[in-house]
């Protein structure tokens, strides 16, 4: 049974995705796609954001991100396949919003694959990896988080715009209609797996390091204790208990005899 924790967590990977998509398809549509304008608009709904929905979901928001959490094992496989899923979904919501808002079809503005876009999204989206891993290390709460996040995803995205449109995040590529694979889906994610990763390899304590680990120890192995106390639960212990005590009667009464 579902519960409500459960679909609040999904409903605002949802809704913050939705918003923070539905406001730079707005900036980037109406400001001819001005790299500054669209990276401070996508930074301030985050902040706002990570307020709103940082003690429900974590408000991660961007695809790449989940999946760069999770090769860290911050976050469980069945979790990221939903968020990446419901942020997915949010953004496509707010493409058919702004499509209904504006009275008209989008164009395609994704182009064609290049290496130089892949890369320049590779490094905005590592630049907003690396403070996403340090949120997950340090667990910092929102008063840090959510400006630092901010900033970090202001500094991606105008990075990411030297090659291309700037978006550092495959949910914006889909709901402006960039969807590219090579560019602003890979690009990304390979990005943000990087900068999540290093931060974990290089730059957190000896403490924070052994705290992962024993996290990810827990998390790997949760799944595995569940399914051994599953089939001893399936088994008969009542029965296999009668029989060991018998036995030992049994032989204690050959002994006095």
């Amino acid at each position: 049974m579902i519960k409500r924790g459960q679909v609040a967590t999904l409903v605002a990977e949802f809704l913050g995705t939705g918003f923070l998509t539905l406001l730079v398809l707005s900036v980037q549509r109406s400001t001819i796609g001005i790299p500054f304008f669209v990276a401070m608009i996508g930074a301030l709904t985050t902040v706002v954001l990570v307020f709103i929905f940082g003690t429900v979901s974590g408000a991660i928001l961007n695809p790449a991100i989940a999946i760069g959490l999770w090769t860290a094992r911050k976050l469980a496989t069945l979790t990221t396949v939903a968020y990446v899923a419901f942020e997915l979904l949010g953004a496509w919501a707010a493409y058919y919003v702004y499509g209904y808002f504006i009275n008209t079809k989008l164009t395609f503005v994704g182009g064609h694959f290049t290496g130089r876009t892949l890369a320049a999204e590779a490094v905005g989206a590592g630049v907003l990896g690396l403070v996403w891993g340090a949120v997950a290390y340090k667990k910092w709460g929102n008063n840090i988080k959510a400006p630092v996040v901010g900033i970090a995803t202001m500094v991606g995205m105008v990075l990411a715009s030297t090659a291309g449109i700037g978006l550092i995040n495959p949910g914006l590529a889909l709901g402006i209609r960039a969807w590219v694979w090579g560019t602003y889906v890979a690009g990304p994610v390979i990005g943000a797996v990087i900068g999540v990763n290093l931060f974990g390899l290089l730059f957190t304590t000896d403490k924070e390091l052994a705290t992962a680990k024993a996290e990810a120890i827990a998390w790997t192995t949760s799944s595995v204790s569940t399914v051994t106390k599953t089939k001893a639960s399936t088994s008969k212990p009542a029965t296999l208990k009668k029989n060991v005590s018998g036995k030992k009667t049994t032989s204690k009464k050959r002994s006095s005899k």
